[in-house]
């Protein structure tokens, strides 16, 4: 794969970014990508490992080793090291619906289960996945329509990305696919979580105009459940796939929460995004970082989120807090390669200015007139014991609770459709079909494993389109 010797003559060189004080100026992508010449150098590093985990063991667990798409990562190295990127697009797309988002907001577990990485220098796979995508898509994105109908009708509600690819795989497999979709526009989390300056909305779009033409009909101001009765749309359709996400987020409870100014993260992040994008915005208070002292609380890439978008919006300075202890910088490769490593991770957002702190926890909000001015803190010990005597205050006017999702939205649709949930509150589904409590309604993704990464997300949608395929035709061709 690649050149034989190429990981011993050529260093890793990545995409750079364009310098802070030009980035938090605008909302557009900020990434620079790498020439196609040093595309070319960079796949020669691929070194033909007797077990390469960067693909994936198809593993369904949470940290297993490597590409949750199971991405044929060594094949289009080899590739576009031999200068073939249409084979390698080809390649690419045949087990990821949408490369030019993985490309740019997966977090990459490929490359940290890559052999190289065992001296810190694996193979740029993220840069080269998007380097393909982004030609094949200059070159043109066709659609695949199919070449026959199968009469059967599936409905999919929510459109995030394994919605997108379970409707895109079930739509080429001859299938009428409907998308459900509560708000104005398709994407779910790629539409109104990520911000622009990480992935801009025409890369959704471009998806939705290719998926249209493929046959998938998309329903906007959907909310199945509210005003859309669940139990009809099961009358109306042959299947329904359900691939919301977990949306229910995670609060904190002290005293002082009610005061204004604190909000939790997306009610914050899909604002910004309604504005860049010029659509009409929901009726709710502006929440803006323009002028205060903003305090992101969680320590994750919703954080993180939050960091670059109050920057962007002018805010005087941003605090992060985290309740856990801060990781090591260095992971111990021989106790934790090939498995995603527990270390700490600093992202673009974080470079732009944040003051970073962790094993902190929020004992209370106080303020005035009503509006939070004030945290009160105090430090943790390994066990989230409080340290006595670490008591300290942080001035905040804008408070963004980022500590992550609990499950998906049980009010409307679930608890209409009287579906069983799992431990955590999600919607039990068999991890071999798909299938949920409620005979022809599946569930997938967020909706059915809880928070997780856009690559599980995809291949979800991947697996349970196979699985309604199956269920419909009495087998299926559809990559399992």
């Amino acid at each position: 794969m690649g050149k034989i010797t190429g990981f011993l003559e050529y260093p890793r060189e990545d995409r750079d970014y364009q310098p802070v004080a030009e980035r938090i100026r605008h909302w557009h992508e900020f990434i620079l990508p790498l020439p196609e010449k040093e595309c070319v150098i960079q796949a020669a590093r691929c070194m033909n490992c007797g077990v390469p985990y960067c693909q994936g063991t198809g593993s369904l667990a949470p940290n297993a080793p490597g590409c949750p798409v199971n991405n044929q990562i060594p094949d289009w190295n080899d590739l576009v090291y031999m200068a073939n990127w249409e084979e390698g697009a080809r390649n690419l797309h045949s087990t990821n619906n949408f490369p030019e988002v993985t490309g740019r907001v997966c977090p990459a577990p490929c490359e940290a289960s890559c052999t190289l990485n065992i001296d810190e220098n694996p193979v740029t796979i993220k840069s080269i996945e998007c380097a393909i995508a982004d030609r094949a898509i200059a070159l043109g994105l066709k659609p695949e329509p199919p070449t026959e109908r199968t009469g059967k009708s599936v409905a999919i509600v929510g459109s995030g990305p394994a919605g997108l690819a379970c409707a895109q795989q079930l739509a080429r497999a001859g299938h009428d696919v409907h998308v459900y979709e509560r708000w104005a526009k398709a994407g779910g989390l790629l539409r109104y979580g990520i911000p622009d300056f990480k992935m801009e909305k025409h890369h959704v779009d471009r998806r939705v105009t290719q998926m249209e033409a493929e046959g998938v009909v998309f329903h906007y101001g959907a909310d199945v459940g509210v005003n859309i009765d669940a139990q009809r749309l099961l009358e109306q359709h042959d299947a329904v796939v359900l691939t919301g996400g977990a949306e229910k987020p995670r609060d904190l409870p002290v005293p002082g929460r009610e005061l204004k100014g604190i909000h939790f993260a997306m009610d914050y992040l899909p604002q910004q995004n309604r504005r860049v994008s010029g659509e009409t915005p929901i009726e709710a208070e502006p929440i803006l970082a323009a002028g205060k002292y903003v305090v992101v609380i969680g320590g994750g890439d919703t954080g993180s989120d939050c960091i670059g978008t109050a920057f962007r919006q002018g805010a005087l300075s941003v605090t992060n807090f985290e309740i856990m202890p801060q990781p090591p910088l260095h992971e111990n490769k021989m106790l934790t390669w090939p498995d995603w490593p527990f270390k700490l991770r600093t992202s673009s957002s974080h470079e732009e200015g944040v003051e970073r702190d962790f094993a902190v926890m929020t004992t209370k909000f106080t303020g005035e007139n009503g509006e939070v001015k004030k945290l009160h803190c105090v430090r943790v010990d390994g066990k989230m014991k409080p340290i006595p005597g670490s008591e300290f205050d942080v001035a905040a006017d804008l408070v963004l609770l980022a500590m992550g999702f609990v499950h998906p939205l049980h009010e409307g649709m679930i608890k209409g459709l009287k579906l069983a949930l799992d431990q955590r509150g999600n919607v039990s589904a068999s991890t071999d079909n798909y299938r949920t409590s409620i005979d022809k309604v599946f569930a997938a993704g967020d909706m059915r494993r809880g928070q997780s990464l856009v690559v599980w997300a995809i291949r979800e949608g991947r697996q349970a389109a196979h699985a309604v395929d199956k269920y419909l035709m009495g087998s299926s061709l559809l990559p399992r």
